[in-house]
């Protein structure tokens, strides 16, 4: 795969998948836009990135719920760089997670503070939402680009307690992507949605069961948005692909 003079934007890119993408995508030849609020920690990242000599890295502070600052980083991306090539909306995490809610203190669904679950889908819906908005004016112009989402198997399975991330991921699964997929044709626009399945990015998700009896590594989820925006992946548009060892097509309840 080479991405020469080719450019993505990814959100999230301070830490884990967002961050393994900027690095691969750099290392096979990209320019990106790395996105994040964590600025002493991506600013360390970005210098590694440049340091290779490979592709540039250039990053910027963006809080993903505030439209002001979506916008600055799209024109942040095309003056460095000339073009949006790839959209890559990594940035997101379950608010009861993050957000370190007190499960003894708030034990059920209707217990937990509102705020908390508007943090969730502001960030894993609305993030993703704002940057279709203001990319898509770009790839318009240039008449190219691919948009890729991150959904989840927890779109799929739903959650009792966390309900905003299986709402947001569901969104971006089936909603948001098929509509960009739509409004995009005309100009050459593809979007598509990655859904992983357990990812060890977390111990924790080793103990998610799959058919095939692991979790994925992160580099496996990554090699896959890298093929779907390399030329061999130009004919995938507006669909949802599970990579998640099987587990959507086990039980429900595993």
């Amino acid at each position: 795969m080479d991405f020469t003079n080719k450019t993505a934007i990814s959100t999230g890119a301070a830490s884990g998948m967002g961050l393994l993408f900027s690095q691969n995508w750099a290392e096979l030849g990209g320019n990106v836009l790395m996105c994040d609020v964590n600025m002493e920690v991506l600013d360390e990242k970005v210098r590694e990135i440049n340091e290779k000599g490979k592709g540039k890295a250039v990053g910027i502070y963006c809080d993903v719920r505030d439209y002001g600052q979506v916008c600055a980083a799209r024109d942040k991306a095309v003056e460095a760089f000339g073009s949006i090539d790839l959209m890559a909306n990594f940035a997101g995490g379950t608010a009861v997670r993050m957000c370190k809610v007190d499960y003894e203190k708030y034990p059920e669904f209707p217990d937990v503070p509102i705020d908390v679950f508007d943090w969730g889908i502001d960030v894993n819906l609305k993030g993703p939402f704002y940057f279709a908005h203001a990319v898509l004016k770009q790839m318009r112009k240039q008449k190219s680009g691919l948009i890729i989402n991150i959904g989840s198997i927890t779109g799929q399975e739903g959650d009792p307690y966390g309900m905003d991330y299986p709402t947001s991921k569901a969104g971006l699964m089936f909603g948001l992507t098929k509509s960009i997929a739509r409004y995009g044709a005309p100009y050459n626009v593809r979007c598509v949605c990655v859904s992983p399945g357990p990812v060890l990015t977390r111990a924790a998700m080793a103990n998610m069961k799959t058919l095939l009896g692991r979790a994925a590594e992160p580099q496996e989820i990554i090699d896959l948005v890298l093929f779907i925006a390399s030329s061999k992946g130009q004919f995938i548009n507006g669909e949802n692909i599970m990579i998640d060892g099987g587990r959507n097509a086990m039980g429900r309840i595993q």
